[in-house]
């Protein structure tokens, strides 16, 4: 009985040691694994981390080469104005005026020293819009297009120049250029006529003439267009107020209202065209 008894004591000693000695081995196990997959994590994250930055690098370096193609592709006013009709351009421009701005579109007066350009519906935020004032430099990319022979650039975006120039345009005297075929090479510039008479634009209700006209057809009321006439050498020529550029509270708006025949002005404005020149007056002066 007792040898059984110590028997049995021996043979529970040596499972208890079997038992331990697996749990010890199975703890090691499961803590090797877990380190091992720890650093497998932390590789991962790594390779990925170093992954995220060379993917971050290359971009800069993509959006930096962009920029350089972008910029190495700017055209000359020249080299613009050789460019065939609806294809796509890339110009560094100053902005002279605005237009008007309507969801994210805005439409602006722009020149360089060689040249103007009128930028047509152009994509810009209305925050970006107050930043466009006069003399701002500001690189365009849209399509030459033309329409009732207006050249313009339409569907076009725009982003700031960051080399601090600025421009405004001196206006040039073309009042001798009217009616001459030199005259249509400086459109869209900011331009002046001196000594032109004002003519009748047509008639009111009652059959009178008048100077001028709200609409080019008389069908407007006070803060639509203002179409006016006036002549140099015996030509009579028809100027635009433009109300998006210059609105009924502006002093051109009021001074061409109060216009009579027979006057003799000075103007100054954007050469803009439309089936022949038809200039958006900025300013009226009369002279006599």
């Amino acid at each position: 009985m007792k040898k059984k008894f110590m028997l049995g004591l021996a043979l529970c000693a040596a499972l208890a040691v079997t038992g331990c000695s697996q749990t010890s081995e199975t703890a090691e196990t499961t803590a090797a694994e877990t380190t091992a997959a720890a650093e497998e994590t932390t590789a991962a994250e790594t390779a990925a981390e170093e992954s995220e930055g060379a993917s971050e690098e290359a971009e800069a370096a993509s959006e930096e080469t962009a920029e350089e193609a972008a910029a190495a592709e700017v055209m000359t006013y020249e080299e613009y104005m050789a460019a065939d009709l609806d294809t796509q351009v890339t110009v560094a421009t100053y902005v002279q005026a605005k237009q008007s701005w309507w969801e994210d579109q805005a439409t602006v007066y722009s020149q360089d020293e060689d040249g103007a350009y009128f930028l047509y519906n152009m994509a810009c935020s209305e925050e970006d819009y107050e930043k466009l004032v006069p003399g701002t430099k500001i690189i365009v990319t849209g399509y030459k297009s033309e329409w009732s022979g207006e050249v313009e650039i339409i569907d076009a975006t725009f982003t700031f120049a960051d080399d601090g120039e600025e421009f405004i345009a001196l206006p040039i005297d073309v009042t001798d250029m009217l009616g001459t075929d030199d005259l249509i090479n400086h459109q869209n510039q900011l331009v002046t006529f001196s000594g032109l008479t004002v003519e009748a634009a047509g008639q009111d209700e009652e059959g009178n003439d008048v100077a001028f006209l709200y609409n080019w057809d008389g069908s407007g009321t006070d803060g639509d267009d203002l179409y006016f006439n006036a002549s140099y050498n015996g030509e009579t020529y028809t100027f635009t107020i433009e109300s998006y550029l210059c609105d009924n509270t502006t002093e051109v708006y009021s001074a061409v209202k109060n216009l009579e025949i027979g006057q003799t002005i000075d103007m100054e404005g954007f050469l803009y065209w439309y089936e022949g020149v038809n200039p958006h007056i900025t300013a009226v002066t009369v002279v006599e």
